[in-house]
């Protein structure tokens, strides 16, 4: 019998990637189009690539021009004001966004494919016609700036603004994408219009559409909407390149911060050097999950870090190898120390063995197959290998470089690369020196869902669906705070971590090693309703998947020094969400809303609850949470029911028989005690204002479905006037929390300290507007179009099915609810606004917290 190669039938499961047929045009004036056809979804994605971002800006280089004008393209053409915009891609149920980075801007809409032509016909107006109003430009410039000074309220954007400026000293990625401030406030229309006039040509620009388009009517499209756009000089823009780096570079700030993040970072050649696949491998062998070299040893074994990862970032000529990690005060140096070291271990050449390669080579291809699950992700990859690589070939020929690499090659790639001379330490710890103590179904293409209900009361529900080499499974039972006891707040989430780490049968590293040596993942989820766990694999590894859940679920170990490993991680997240304005801003909001009932503490819990939780709680946790009424195990993707089904009702029906968790207590809501104000030392204000809302069995739940879509998005009312017309705030929107018993519908919005009084005005005059039922149909109908395009766009992954159809089904729903989701969202009307307006958001149920400096 012939013996199987496994790298040749990893390679098989892209190869029907690679042969999928992407159609290159270029049109008479420059303009490349690429169109890549794909009956099996319902949805398309229109994309706009412009070979333009913050190291083009030549003279201007540090002002943003990229990153402003990415913002402007949105205020309004020679066709459309800004707001016709944000109707049109709404009115199409499209979502619309943009990004810029260092080498290129990016504009998409996606949407239902039978309006394909709409968002090309949008997108093509915007990259070619903006007219750039000065009125807007000044607003558009305030908001920038706000959300300049919201970056640097964010540490982790610090630390990389931090490390880029520090390793690179001549090439443009030492100039943040956004902008130096003081550059920034420099920049006038004239310099913005300029840089649009010599950028924004056709011949610099790729459009990408990929879905269920024809491709005639897709290049047709295309030549209609952007082919009468002339071919323009362009000139080359001059990016230097960076001098070899002769010695060490260090800076250590000291910071608004609770926890220490740090970067170790190399320079590295760019894309194409021959060298690039094995840093790649060597990034996943280092710092790519849990069973990574550093995750074991810095963490797991010295319990130096709370977490650390590893990448090799290189899109262009140059770039970075990095090591990233969080820790605590007092122990940075040792962590840095620690990671050298198992660096030097690493430049031997018997270091790396041939399974650590053939593991990190599985999960580069599980992550190709996971890129490639929406329409956006198959449009952005091929925009990708077009304008980043420039060869729509390349990720077969990057694949047969990765399966040539050899653990000699990781081992050399460390001697030549990661080197003490050119080494960039840079970190950012706490003000002082703390104690070192230890680190702490709808529009799917798939058929619905089917449902298999067990003498234990266990459920499972399975979707077949082939389109994709990959299978998800989702186990979830009911958790968070309403099932947490006092004093241990965080239990459940905390438990959702331990059950993917020891069992009877397996150690933590084993689980670790196990999952990613199939390149695929398992891990755990834990929100303010349920806990559970999540694994995803290639078809032929679903029976490991099985076995790693079954063995986590039914006998979890809880040992002692993961849980005091996990504990100490566990607080740093805490402290590390603390270290972000909105995240302190909605945990202190939903203290002072819920007041002594359970969901007044998220699902994180409390720093001095985790502490004191132990083995025996988390224990007597999950044998209150696991019974068969409350479990459900979620499947999608690409399996074999007759091998996979008898292995699920095995496992499932070793689950004891019980009842569930209930509903909870009532929830009483506090009389409003005016304004609360926090102090805390950040440049911006945070404000929130909540109410009680619908709980997620409420028969108005669907009203606040479309309520919130009114309050949010940058096409409503409410964004419009505050940020647009005002210039009150960088963002506002609305949100909502809820469970079975209790709810919060909150307004949030992030603003200039001492504008926060006029903030509330406008949100009290919105509500109002909407009590008034000065609705016109055609704002609703916008709202209805988009919630209903957005759950196409939610549930495109097996992931998100999976855990949707078994949420769903947990909550007595049925798995196949969200095939209603469309009618559910079109039966709201006007007058339920209206009478959600009136009997929800009431003066006297009004809570208001302002975070400010």
């Amino acid at each position: 019998m012939a013996r199987r190669d496994p790298a040749k039938a990893d390679r098989a499961l892209l190869e029907g990637f690679w042969r999928e047929p992407v159609e290159r045009t270029v049109l008479a004036n420059g303009l490349t189009v690429l169109v890549r056809p794909d009956a099996a979804s319902t949805l398309a994605s229109v994309q706009v690539w412009v070979r333009t971002g913050s190291i083009h800006e030549g003279d201007h280089l540090g002002a943003g021009l990229s990153h402003f004008l990415e913002h402007m393209l949105f205020k309004g053409t020679e066709r459309r004001s800004g707001r016709e915009i944000s109707a049109s891609v709404q009115a199409a149920g499209g979502y619309n966004n943009a990004y810029t980075t260092f080498d290129r801007t990016v504009y998409y809409i996606d949407l239902p494919a039978e309006r394909f032509e709409s968002a090309v016909d949008i997108l093509a107006d915007m990259v070619l016609h903006s007219t750039l109003p000065e009125d807007e430009v000044t607003r558009e410039k305030d908001v920038i700036l706000r959300e300049i000074a919201m970056t640097q309220d964010d540490p982790d954007s610090r630390l990389w603004e931090s490390v880029f400026a520090t390793a690179f000293r001549e090439h443009p990625y030492r100039q943040p994408v956004i902008g130096h401030r003081d550059v920034f406030a420099a920049v006038d229309r004239a310099a913005l219009m300029g840089y649009y006039r010599r950028r924004y040509v056709p011949n610099n620009m790729v459009v990408v559409i990929a879905g269920s388009v024809d491709p005639g009517e897709a290049r047709a499209a295309a030549e209609r909407h952007f082919g009468a756009a002339p071919r323009s000089a362009l000139a080359p823009v001059l990016v230097p390149g960076e001098p070899l780096q002769l010695g060490p570079r260090r800076l250590n700030r000291t910071d608004k911060v609770e926890v220490v993040r740090a970067a170790l970072t190399w320079p590295v050649p760019g894309l194409a050097d021959p060298g690039s696949p094995a840093l790649d491998l060597l990034a996943i062998i280092l710092g790519g999950g849990e069973s990574s070299v550093l995750w074991r040893e810095v963490r797991e074994k010295r319990g130096l870090v709370h977490t650390i990862d590893a990448s090799a970032w290189n899109p262009g000529t140059s770039g970075l190898f990095g090591v990233s990690f969080t820790c605590d005060a007092g122990l940075r140096q040792k962590a840095e120390d620690a990671v050298l070291g198992v660096l030097a271990r690493h430049a031997r050449a018997a270091a790396f063995s041939p399974a650590q390669v053939r593991k990190a080579y599985r999960q580069s291809l599980s992550s190709e197959v996971n890129a490639r699950k929406t329409v956006s992700g198959q449009a952005s990859r091929i925009g990708m290998a077009e304008v980043v690589v420039g060869d729509l070939d390349y990720g077969r020929t990057y694949f047969g470089d990765l399966a040539r690499v050899r653990p000699a090659d990781l081992a050399a790639a460390v001697r030549r690369h990661l080197v003490p001379a050119r080494l960039t330490s840079v970190s950012l710890e706490p003000p002082g020196e703390a104690s070192a103590k230890p680190p702490a179904a709808a529009h799917s293409g798939a058929s619905g869902f089917d449902e298999v209900r067990l003498p234990n009361g266990a459920r499972i529900v399975l979707q077949r669906d082939r389109r994709l080499p990959n299978v998800h499974f989702r186990f979830l039972t009911f958790g968070g705070p309403l099932a947490e006891a006092p004093g241990r707040r965080g239990s459940s989430a905390l438990l959702a971590t331990l059950l993917t780490k020891d069992t009877r049968r397996r150690s933590a590293a084993e689980v670790a090693r196990a999952i990613e040596e199939v390149g695929g993942s398992f891990t755990s989820f834990s929100g303010d309703n349920t806990v559970g766990l999540a694994a995803e694999v290639l078809p032929t590894d679903c029976g490991l998947a099985v076995d790693l859940i079954a063995q986590a679920v039914l006998s979890p170990a809880f040992a002692a020094s993961t849980l005091a490993t996990e504990k100490r991680a566990h607080v740093a997240a805490i402290r590390e969400e603390n270290d972000d304005v909105v995240s302190l801003a909605r945990r202190l909001a939903r203290r002072l809303f819920f007041g002594r009932h359970p969901f007044a503490i998220g699902s994180m819990g409390e720093e001095k609850d985790v502490e004191a939780t132990g083995a025996s709680d988390l224990s007597g946790l999950w044998c209150r949470l696991l019974v068969g009424e409350g479990s459900v195990l979620g499947v999608a993707g690409d399996f074999d029911p007759r091998a996979l089904v008898p292995r699920l009702k095995a496992f499932m029906s070793r689950i004891p028989r019980g009842a569930p968790l209930g509903p909870g207590p009532a929830f009483r809501p506090r009389a409003p005690e005016g304004t609360r104000v926090e102090r805390q030392p950040r440049e911006q204000a945070v404000l929130f204002e909540a109410y009680p809302g619908p709980a997620i069995d409420a028969p108005d739940y669907y009203a606040g479905e479309v309520a919130d879509e009114l309050f949010s998005g940058m096409a409503s009312r409410l964004f419009e006037r505050v940020r647009d017309q005002k210039g009150l705030a960088y963002f506002v929107r609305s949100s909502r929390v809820a469970c079975r018993s209790a709810a919060m519908f909150a307004f949030v919005a992030g603003t200039q300290p001492g504008k926060e009084d006029q903030v509330f005005e406008e949100i009290t005059a919105e509500i109002a507007r909407v009590a008034a039922g000065e609705i016109p149909d055609e704002e609703l109908r916008r709202c209805q179009v988009r919630l209903k395009a957005g759950q196409r766009k939610a549930l495109q992954a097996n992931s998100a099915r999976a855990m949707q159809a078994a949420i769903d089904t947990l909550q007595g729903r049925g798995p196949n609810h969200s095939a209603r989701y469309d009618d559910l969202v079109d039966a709201v009307t006007v007058g339920d606004l209206v009478a959600f307006a009136k009997a929800r958001l009431r003066p006297e149920s009004r809570m208001r917290l302002v975070v400010r400096p």
